[in-house]
């Protein structure tokens, strides 16, 4: 059992116990020739026969950087240390073959291709190689935020990123699940995801400030040449109380999501997650006999059954709508509008992450710049949400209810700006499909 008591059986190649390593559940890099240690440790884990890996594809974070990747966390004298094995699906391809035609022939396919080899390898090979990666990443990302110590940014650097390549196995192993173990996968799944929302909270709140005090000074400031002595001496007064709330009630949310983190970080639930993760870093998923197929058969088949439900569900969005601007749709601020935009973001960043595995180095553009802009709408529904409840507070001046009023509605206007940026690229994949086929 690990030292944090979190359950998972003790390696046979790791000591029993001892004190903490990197990671701080219970075992050291270095001396034990485990594969836990050539993933955290870099060049000692290189007579371990380390995973080599490239980079990963070019998708760039966006937003709270929910996309991201995890490039700037790689030390290039390291970068070969990151796996613990080398196998036959070690090295991913980064080219681009036949598209599959399943998902184009319905309209909802994003490009997904085979790398080169693809067809020489089975599908739980290729599979191994992503995870491998992203587990690695993982573990980099987590010793980066324990040795950041009282460095804030870096701490919140190295929790972005730790957040990022939750995500990526997560939605993996939901996409491809059906090659693995479905008792196994589930399970990690929900453990994944318990950790990228502890994470998620605090940036989210400190995004959130930064934009809605950004708006604020925006919308306060008078318009070159137009001056309504009365009018701007209100809004600003009002502005500056609505600011000094906002600042108050978004800190204090943000203080209670880093002890929420923090915690959650120190629990022996955590523990038992990363104990999975360092053991998906070395080892193979468990699969079933469905993975032993080609890769080239078995992964796209699925990456496209990504891509449908996501086309299902932006065909059910009132695109046409959306795509008149100043439509003033988005101004209702009602959650169950919102939530269907939401859903669509999921299963794009779905997309996109099945498009990592299948067709490695070689991203959809339109498809990233449909997820940036519902990235955009997430962020300014939820920053329409905190200034109304600012503006629910007992007991405040008109003038401060006023610009808090006057700041929902310009980011329910932002809303709708994100639904006709996200029309315009969602509809012109389609536009342009047939010429990428």
């Amino acid at each position: 059992m690990t030292p944090g008591g979190a359950g998972v059986a003790q390696r046979h190649d790791q000591p029993a116990g001892g004190p903490p390593g990197l990671l701080g559940i219970g075992y050291e890099p270095g001396g034990v020739p485990g594969a836990r240690a050539a993933v955290v440790d870099g060049s000692e884990g290189e007579r371990y026969r380390p995973y080599e890996f490239g980079e990963p594809g070019d998708w760039g974070e966006t937003g709270d950087r929910d996309m991201g990747g995890s490039t700037a966390l790689r030390d290039p004298g390291t970068a070969t240390a990151a796996g613990a094995r080398s196998g036959p699906g070690a090295e991913s391809g980064t080219g681009a073959g036949a598209r599959s035609g399943a998902g184009r022939d319905a309209g909802t396919a994003t490009g997904a291709r085979s790398g080169p080899g693809m067809d020489a390898r089975t599908a739980a090979e290729v599979l191994a190689a992503y995870l491998h990666r992203q587990s690695a990443d993982f573990l980099r990302s987590l010793r980066l935020h324990r040795e950041s110590g009282s460095d804030a940014q870096g701490a919140g650097e190295a929790a972005d990123q730790l957040r990022a390549a939750a995500r990526r196995i997560s939605a993996t192993l939901h996409t491809f699940g059906p090659l693995t173990d479905e008792t196994w996968a589930g399970h990690l799944v929900s453990e994944l995801g318990w950790l990228a929302g502890a994470l998620a909270r605090e940036h989210a709140c400190a995004a959130r400030r930064g934009r809605l005090l950004t708006a604020l000074q925006r919308l306060s400031a008078p318009p070159a040449g137009e001056t309504d002595p009365e009018t701007d001496s209100a809004l600003s007064a009002g502005a500056a109380r609505a600011g000094a709330l906002l600042d108050r009630q978004l800190t204090l949310a943000r203080t209670r999501a880093h002890s929420a983190a923090l915690q959650a970080l120190g629990s022996s639930r955590f523990h038992a997650v990363a104990d999975s993760v360092a053991v998906l870093a070395s080892e193979a998923p468990p699969t079933l006999a469905a993975a032993d197929v080609p890769a080239a058969e078995a992964l796209p088949r699925l990456a496209d059954q990504a891509h449908r439900r996501l086309a299902e569900a932006a065909a059910a969005l009132p695109l046409a709508r959306a795509g008149h601007p100043y439509n003033a749709d988005a101004l209702a601020a009602d959650h169950r509008q919102d939530a269907p935009w939401h859903q669509v973001r999921m299963l794009v960043r779905l997309s996109r992450y099945a498009r990592e595995v299948t067709a490695p180095g070689a991203p959809d553009p339109r498809l990233t710049t449909a997820g940036r802009a519902l990235e955009q709408h997430r962020d300014a529904a939820e920053a329409a949400t905190a200034a109304a409840a600012a503006a629910r507070t007992p007991r405040i001046a008109p003038a401060t209810a006023y610009a808090l009023g006057v700041l929902h509605a310009d980011q329910r206007h932002e809303v709708e700006a994100a639904r006709f940026a996200f029309g315009r690229a969602w509809l012109a994949r389609f536009k342009g499909g047939d010429a990428d086929a």
